[in-house]
């Protein structure tokens, strides 16, 4: 692969848009209680790649001038001149409508609706809105938890109470995970004027408090299947000690307030996240 290629790829960003992938298939084989169309999933996975991947470009594209001010960003493709600003705009653009089209002629036009949802809510309120105000990472996390309820809606043409729980899982998810981030990476995201809640309020404790109680709220929707009887008691066990598991992190990140600590809240959150997805898969296939 050459350079301009792998300029494109990064443009995509691979590590969000693996996850989209993941999610999506997720909803799609729990409101069918297994994969009811290889066909169909491959066709949504292509259509939701195409709204992420193309979303994810226009971020880049947004974000050119403060992701060049920053140490961890500025080798990316626009900053570090791989790719003419133009280029990636008409690139993502493209791809973001090509991924909806997709959708709405291949599998629903509610499927279509939420990738484009998702697809607005990330380029045009939650990218400008971290320039803004410290509650971007709230709303960046609602285009993140709608791929789930994009494959349930793939799947069954609906959404019902079971993908709104789905929904809420990786909405809560999010934010000790991105917080954790913000913490890391605070000093950087001060000097090229991101809007997080660590530059806002460097002490840390309006942080910390939001990873608790999100992380508490978390543990509260992951059991919700287990209590309305669609997965059993493996399920919920699984759930509440992984629930148990980020609060003691979070719990390490508040009295140390270390880099480090964010970085294991971080990993814990990396971890947690597919436990939960096998754990539900476990029960569905084999109990």
């Amino acid at each position: 692969m050459n350079a301009s290629a792998k300029a494109y790829l990064e443009l995509l960003k691979p590590r969000i848009l693996g996850l989209v992938w993941v999610t999506t298939t997720f909803g799609y084989f729990l409101a069918g209680r297994g994969i009811e169309s290889w066909l169909q999933l491959c066709v949504l996975l292509l259509g939701m790649g195409g709204a992420c991947g193309g979303s994810a470009a226009l971020n880049h594209y947004f974000e050119r001038e403060l992701d060049g001010r920053m140490n961890r960003t500025r080798e990316r493709p626009i900053p570090s001149g791989l790719i003419p600003p133009n280029n990636a705009m008409l690139f993502g653009a493209v791809l973001t409508l090509m991924g909806v089209f997709l959708l709405w002629w291949r599998i629903n036009l509610l499927t279509a609706f939420l990738a484009l949802l998702a697809a607005f809510l990330y380029v045009f309120v939650y990218t400008p809105m971290k320039k803004v105000h410290w509650l971007n990472t709230m709303v960046g996390a609602i285009p993140g938890a709608i791929p789930p309820i994009a494959g349930w809606a793939a799947c069954r043409g609906e959404l019902g109470a079971e993908a709104w729980v789905l929904f809420a899982i990786l909405f809560f998810w999010q934010h000790p995970h991105f917080y954790a981030i913000a913490w890391m990476f605070r000093k950087e995201y001060g000097e090229a004027g991101f809007k997080m809640l660590p530059v806002i309020y460097p002490d840390g404790k309006s942080t910390f408090l939001l990873i608790k109680v999100t992380t508490w709220i978390l543990l509260a929707v992951s059991i919700l299947p287990a209590w309305y009887g669609s997965l059993s008691v493996v399920y919920l066990v699984g759930a509440v000690l992984g629930g148990i598991f980020l609060l003691r992190k979070g719990n390490v990140l508040a009295l140390s307030k270390s880099t480090d600590a964010a970085r294991g809240l971080l990993k814990a959150t990396v971890l947690y996240l597919p436990f939960l997805l096998v754990l539900t898969v476990f029960d569905v296939v084999v109990l």
